[in-house]
């Protein structure tokens, strides 16, 4: 908003309304015009964020859904396939305890005549690779159970 209002209460309702920013008379044109620059690197950066499909699994580390990539800051960590799968299937899961029989079915599919411990082995090395990456355990094994995303 550009407008000769400067009282706060104007301020605080413009603002409450939906403006992105408010700007009062008198004003310099290179200050519009930074804030403007800001405004639309704020928009830019929500449409990489949704082209992407982002799923943040920590504060540093984070999935790129639709390119299946997976960084830690700005560096990639390199998964193969079916890792990437397996992160994918615990980060759309978060916080729910998934059977090695239930992973078989999301991640190999219905027809995988595999022993289930491949799912452990791929645990195993996702962890891993994670774990190089980050201070932080990702994956939680619950005993006599399965595993899970924290």
């Amino acid at each position: 908003m550009l407008t000769a209002k400067c009282d706060i209460v104007d301020k605080i309702l413009g603002l409450e309304l939906g403006a992105d920013d408010y700007i009062t008379k008198p004003f310099d044109i290179r200050e519009v015009m930074t804030r403007i620059k800001v405004c639309l690197r704020r928009i830019e950066s929500l449409k990489e964020d949704d082209a992407e499909n982002v799923i943040k699994l920590s504060q540093d580390i984070r999935i790129l859904e639709n390119s299946r990539e997976v960084f830690k800051g700005e560096e990639g960590i390199r998964l193969k396939p079916r890792e990437f799968d397996l992160l994918l299937a615990f980060a759309k899961n978060r916080k729910v305890v998934m059977s090695r029989d239930k992973l078989l079915q999301k991640v190999w599919g219905y027809d995988f005549e595999g022993d289930s411990r491949t799912v452990d082995v791929h645990v195993q090395r996702l962890r891993k690779k994670l774990e190089e990456s980050s201070q932080e355990a990702i994956i939680q094994t619950v005993f006599g159970v399965g595993y899970k995303m924290i």
